[in-house]
């Protein structure tokens, strides 16, 4: 079964009780340069794994970029 979700700001379908880190994955989105937010609060990376995607979420996904 399959729901949708908002990933900045656009409309995708994803697999059911995917978690946050397996939206990652399915994203193909380097881990170790972004944060999430989830429904508006910022999503520790130690939830990641255990944080499951529900129908209707919204999610904005930054990646931090260095340079001087």
């Amino acid at each position: 079964m399959t729901v949708r979700i908002i990933v900045n700001g656009e409309t995708r379908e994803v697999e059911s009780g995917l978690t946050a880190d397996a939206l990652l994955d399915f994203l193909s989105l380097p881990k170790k340069s972004i944060a999430v937010e989830l429904n508006s609060e910022v999503l520790r990376r130690s939830l990641w794994r255990s944080t499951e995607i529900s129908a209707g979420d919204r999610l904005e996904v930054v990646h931090f970029v260095g340079g001087g």
